[in-house]
């Protein structure tokens, strides 16, 4: 029998391994003994509503921002529009630990194509099911928003690791805490886009969308355009699209860094997908679609952006296949007209005006025709309309 893999599931030992993730903020440089870590409340904690990465579907996360859910409410939602898919596809399931998936060692694991709805909830469930047996290894790092007498916590990086800890708590059994998660807690006045960029770069990495998203608020932020309160439109990223970083080079370095240490023009190229219509930006983000295929949907209008990154999907299709599709009429580059050789052959010749060469010519036009006199007049018409050609060009 195989031995069981060790795992640390101390929170307080993983604090080394945070330190360069809590530095990556270049306004910002962290010691061991400005970390705090405590067991808080999991009602105490709020996700943050201008996260790049959208965990939940678009209708519940605006839903749960305006606070009409509940963290509990949110997931039941979710899992219900999940067991609807499922069925629909023929693969229903009563508990959500039915979506994990049980492969016996003498048969061979068959490859399921899930929609993006199942692939999110199975990765929850199978985070949640990480907790319970090994416990939380990496803390949530929440920004302390509290006022007054009443707590409250905003989660800055770890939003997947809190949904898991609900479903936990609320759908999965065997759970025996106490409802509480350990978090690094950073004073409100240090909270940084910057650490929560480097996280989502570094950690499991964003779809195209989301990386617009990530790009937006690091420019904004430079700019000092901060998110409004609640659930976060489209609009607001948007903004991003009519600012570069020409006037603020001195933080060039550190977005791209924070962007996971890309180039200036993938970061030009991931913002210049915030110009999609909503609904591209919605169904693109649900189903990870690259931004070399995004790319080429920003040359049509706004109104066609939603069919075309369905098409994407529907028919599986390629960067190339949509850069045809979005520019069916762009001509190709035309190639240069090379005459033939022969005459390419007589003009060097010609230009070149060695004796040899108009000798052998000459030698060749009297094989053709014996009268000079015939000769002289094809020579003199074809200078005359040599000339007419070159007088046009």
């Amino acid at each position: 029998m195989a031995k069981k893999r060790q795992i640390n599931t101390s929170p307080l030992d993983s604090i080394g391994a945070e330190l360069d993730f809590l530095n990556a903020d270049p306004s910002e440089r962290f010691n061991d003994n400005s970390l705090k870590v405590e067991y808080i409340s999991a009602q105490l904690i709020r996700p943050d509503a201008a996260q790049p990465r959208r965990v939940l579907p678009e209708r519940i996360y605006w839903e749960f921002h305006n606070e009409q859910l509940t963290p509990t409410q949110a997931l039941r939602e979710f899992i219900q529009d999940v067991q609807i898919i499922s069925r629909q596809k023929g693969r229903p399931f009563q508990m959500v630990l039915d979506l994990l998936p049980v492969v016996e060692e003498t048969e061979e694991e068959i490859v399921v194509n899930f929609t993006p709805e199942e692939q999110l909830l199975r990765d929850l469930i199978n985070l949640a099911s990480t907790i319970r047996d090994d416990g939380q290894v990496n803390p949530l790092t929440v920004v302390d928003c509290s006022q007054g007498v009443a707590q409250q916590y905003r989660i800055e990086t770890g939003e997947r690791r809190y949904w898991a800890t609900w479903l936990l708590m609320d759908f999965l059994p065997g759970y025996q805490g106490d409802g509480s998660i350990p978090c690094i807690i950073i004073p409100s006045k240090r909270a940084s886009v910057f650490r929560q960029a480097k996280e989502n770069t570094s950690r499991s990495g964003l779809n195209a969308i989301a990386m617009a998203r990530q790009a937006a608020l690091l420019i904004l932020t430079v700019y000092d355009i901060h998110p409004p309160e609640g659930p976060v439109t489209n609009d607001f990223y948007r903004q991003a699209l009519d600012y570069d970083l020409r006037a603020k080079r001195e933080y060039t370095e550190d977005i791209l860094a924070a962007m996971g240490g890309i180039g200036r023009a993938y970061l030009s190229r991931y913002k210049a997908l915030l110009a999609l219509s909503d609904e591209a930006i919605e169904i693109a983000d649900r189903h990870c679609i690259d931004e070399g295929k995004l790319r080429h949907v920003l040359h049509i209008e706004p109104i066609h952006h939603a069919e075309v990154v369905r098409q994407i999907i529907d028919f599986n299709l390629n960067a190339r296949q949509v850069k045809e599709l979005c520019m069916p009429n762009q001509d190709k580059e035309p190639k240069p007209y090379k005459p033939p050789r022969h005459a390419l052959k007589f003009a060097r010749a010609v230009l070149k005006g060695n004796s040899g060469d108009i000798h052998e010519i000459a030698e060749a036009l009297l094989l053709e025709e014996e009268d000079k006199d015939v000769i002289r007049l094809r020579l003199q018409n074809f200078v005359r309309s040599a000339e007419e050609y070159l007088s046009n060009q």
